[in-house]
């Protein structure tokens, strides 16, 4: 499933052909939202942000839209009603005087007033976004330390989205790693220098895979390793899918094993 990174970059592709634009139809697959489709024509679009793997789509005349794509949903953007082949339902369609945003297959879309989204269930359960450029390395230990979650073990803490939203299951993996740190050890049981290095890197990473694509590795190395022949699915991260392969730090075997019913990757030496 797409992170938060991944999900960010989809908003960046929509925001650049719906941002400041006058949306001139606007149609809604869910039954129960068609009503909104006049009260949103002729609006132009503010922004598009998100939260974890939600995304909001904020328009000018006070209204909100928000949107899950859960398993199964897929934006596109389009030509003004190049309507792409395919069997999936359309949900949400935005169409601008050039483009069409599409959303297919997705269930879980409402319409809000602004001034009221926070009050969405999803949104009060979950935690500040990973890449909210206001979010501080500070704010993430002070989380850490919380007494939410510093009883936790962190191959728990990091896959819940009340923690952070937009962490998974390759960010939880690189993060713990490049950190030092052993998934399964609690935050209160970390020293002060570890909980600021662990809150470091759980920005640092995040921003990584965001700007290069879900590449975790540091650019130079990233771009050295496709120069030696190896593939994007090779070369883009320290641990994750690498079991059995030698660390890049140490050359011990990476091991995987499973935590919270998920796979995760580590190396005994590092962590």
């Amino acid at each position: 499933m797409p992170e938060g990174p991944e999900i960010r970059r989809a908003a960046d592709k929509i925001e650049m052909v719906l941002k400041g634009r006058a949306v001139e139809k606007i149609e809604f697959g869910l039954q129960p939202l068609k009503k909104f489709a006049k009260r949103l024509r002729g609006s132009s679009v503010l922004s598009l942000e998100t939260r974890g793997k939600a995304l909001l789509t904020h328009f000018d005349s006070g209204f909100t839209v928000y949107s899950h794509n859960q398993l199964y949903g897929v934006w596109r953007i389009v030509r003004r009603d190049k309507l792409p082949k395919t069997n999936r339902q359309l949900r949400l369609a935005i169409h601008t005087q050039q483009h069409s945003a599409l959303l297919y297959s997705a269930s879980d879309i409402s319409v809000w007033e602004s001034q009221f989204i926070e009050e969405h269930p999803f949104l009060k359960r979950i935690g500040p976004d990973i890449l909210n450029p206001d979010l501080t390395w500070q704010v993430v230990a002070e989380r850490l330390q919380s007494k939410a979650f510093s009883g936790r073990a962190l191959n728990s803490v990091f896959l819940d989205q009340a923690f952070l939203a937009g962490l998974g299951n390759y960010l939880r993996s690189e993060i713990l790693f490049v950190a030092g740190i052993d998934p399964a050890c609690k935050a209160r049981d970390l020293s002060k220098g570890q909980i600021g290095k662990l809150a470091r890197t759980t920005l640092d990473i995040s921003q990584r895979s965001y700007s290069l694509e879900g590449v975790t590795l540091p650019e130079r190395q990233y771009k050295a390793l496709k120069k030696q022949g190896a593939t994007y699915g090779k070369a883009r991260f320290f641990v994750f899918g690498r079991a059995g392969q030698p660390c890049r730090v140490c050359q011990t075997k990476i091991c995987r094993s499973t935590a919270n019913s998920r796979r995760i990757y580590t190396c005994s030496t590092c962590q």
